[in-house]
């Protein structure tokens, strides 16, 4: 693909990942991904179709980190046009809704008090900044006072910028149908210039990469959905979380330890699947695992260790008293 000027590569295999406790630039520690064939191929459509990919499922099975993994990949697949951008990593913005976000927010802010404030100092003739201010104020682009946000950002730039849209479902359900035009045909107007088009009619700009995860607090509207791809992360089986262990641990587990580790977190997870509260995640299992390398590292104790009663770092996998509880008894039970 290219943008006339640049060729890039858009694929995404979920083959390239990062080592165990690998950096990014930011010093943020990377983890690898293990994507199932059937979202890889939706990731493939979404780029394709150019239409955002809405994720759905268990919270903890992954859903944040798909747009991160593709960043990497994409980033390690186009060393030679980033290097000539200038640019250490694929361009990447992430927009973390709250219940108070707006969508409006993700395209830009206004900031119309600092502009209020630029228009009074402008009436004091001897102030020593007199001219910078008129020059800000003069701006017929009212760039000195619009702050773009993550979506924003990303229709603007020469590459297609991954973006990511994290839980959309906490917002208000106008939210979604208020970003229809922008997801659809990837283009804002700032009211506050008298609808100044972003991207400007006279330039080119690649559309990005947009990856929206939901955890279906509230249904979103039909509208909204007749606009994206959709993939549901189903749980991971035994072959999967294997897999997703290794990936993440390396050769610290043996082939025996991952497996009884595996059979455990199993049976915890379907008794939280025929109890109430929230259901075990494979994010909690790795954060089970991590809990019980930083106690000992001796492999062979380990093993002793989990299968005492109660468990050891219950916490991290089971959130409330009632799940707990109840796990406990099944265990002594045995």
């Amino acid at each position: 693909m290219n943008n006339s000027s640049t060729e890039y590569n858009l694929e995404y295999t979920g083959e390239i990942n990062p080592k165990p406790g690998e950096l990014n630039q930011d010093g943020q520690v990377l983890f690898p991904y293990l994507p199932s064939s059937e979202l890889k191929e939706s990731v493939k459509l979404a780029i394709a179709l150019e239409r955002p990919l809405l994720l759905k499922g268990a919270p903890g099975c992954g859903k944040t980190r798909l747009a991160r993994a593709i960043v990497y990949e994409f980033t390690k697949n186009n060393q030679n046009i980033l290097k000539k951008l200038g640019l250490a990593e694929w361009p990447y913005e992430a927009w973390y809704v709250k219940s108070t976000s707006k969508a409006k927010d993700g395209l830009y802010t206004y900031d119309a008090v600092a502009r209020l404030r630029d228009a009074q100092l402008a009436s004091l003739d001897k102030l020593k900044e007199h001219d910078k201010v008129l020059n800000r104020l003069n701006d017929p682009s009212h760039s000195s006072y619009i702050k773009f946000g993550p979506l924003g950002k990303a229709l603007q730039r020469q590459l297609p910028t991954v973006v990511l849209i994290d839980e959309i479902d906490k917002a208000d359900i106008d939210f979604p149908n208020d970003l229809l035009l922008e997801l659809d045909e990837k283009r804002f107007f700032i009211e506050e210039t008298e609808g100044t088009r972003i991207p400007q009619h006279n330039q080119f700009f690649p559309k990005p990469i947009v990856i929206i995860t939901s955890n279906q607090e509230k249904d979103l509207p039909d509208a909204f959905l007749r606009r994206c791809l959709f993939h549901y992360i189903e749980p991971h089986n035994s072959e999967e979380l294997t897999k997703i262990i290794k990936a993440n641990f390396g050769t610290q587990l043996s082939d025996e330890l991952i497996d009884k580790i595996v059979n455990i977190f199993l049976e915890i997870q379907k008794e939280t699947n025929k109890g109430t509260g929230k259901v075990v995640s494979t994010s909690e299992l790795i954060d089970w695992i991590k809990a019980l390398l930083l106690d000992c590292t001796d492999l062979e104790k380990i093993i002793k260790i989990i299968a005492q009663i109660p468990l050891p770092f219950l916490g991290t996998l089971l959130k409330t008293p009632e799940q707990q509880i109840r796990h406990r008894k099944r265990q002594s039970d045995k």
